[in-house]
């Protein structure tokens, strides 16, 4: 009998999020999705509503910086053979500080949750896909990832290691079938973190000035489809009207 393909997404939060867009688009694949976060409520909302539109879906409580999460997420996802399509890192904490008021803290939850967190989750999903000798993994970076800007500076250190990581991991399992990938995204996406925390300045982007979810989720599919003589291994996606 054929393995259940399957895809895990680290990093879902709000409904209104990229994590459950993407975990929605793989589903409508008809690929078995696990999604994994911290917040119980939000992982059951999600789950819920690809559920509800025909989705497999399995929610998993994981702290993406505890390496036994990690270890037990992927575990989970292959117990029955699973053949793992898909890997998507999502995690993207986020605080500004200018750096005289970034505190070690600070500074280490930020390494803590977007590079080592990338590390982890990287390292288990090769593991797993080397021995299949194909499937993709995608780490999702943003515009710091690519330069550091105050109040940001400690923030872009972290991203800038998810970008290194997702370059080391390319040149060493591309060769091995393994898609690595790491998509930028330049621009604030509309969803329910931005729409929250920064009202008015969504209201000032205008129509077609923030990143939608589906438009982003569509690309990592695209992405995920590609022939292996074409790869794309990096990737930046923003609004037209944005500036760069």
């Amino acid at each position: 009998m054929a393995a259940n393909k399957t895809a895990l997404v680290l990093g879902v939060g709000p409904l209104q999020g990229l994590g459950a867009a993407l975990a929605q688009r793989f589903a409508t694949e008809g690929l078995r999705v696990f999604i994994a976060g911290r917040s119980p409520d939000r992982l059951a909302k999600v789950a819920d509503a690809i559920a509800a539109k025909g989705g497999s879906v399995i929610p998993v409580v994981v702290d993406a910086t505890v390496e036994a999460d990690v270890v037990k997420l992927f575990n989970e996802a292959v117990a029955d053979g699973e053949d793992l399509q898909i890997a998507a890192y999502n995690v993207d904490s986020n605080w500004s500080a200018p750096l005289l008021q970034t505190d070690l803290d600070m500074f280490t939850a930020l390494w803590k949750q977007n590079s080592l967190g990338a590390f982890l989750f990287g390292r288990e999903a090769a593991k797993y896909m080397q021995v299949q000798r194909h499937g993709t993994i995608i780490f999702t970076g943003a515009t710091a990832s690519l330069r550091a800007k105050p109040p940001f500076t400690a923030f872009a250190v972290a991203k800038a290691g998810v970008r290194a990581l997702a370059q080391g991991m390319a040149r060493e399992f591309g060769p091995q079938g393994i898609h690595v990938v790491h998509a930028v995204i330049d621009g604030v996406i509309d969803g329910e973190r931005s729409r929250g925390q920064f009202a008015r300045f969504v209201t000032a982007k205008g129509q077609d000035g923030l990143l939608q979810l589906e438009a982003i989720a569509e690309t990592y599919w695209q992405l995920h489809l590609q022939h292996p003589s074409a790869w794309t291994h990096e990737i930046d996606l923003r609004p037209y009207k944005e500036p760069f």
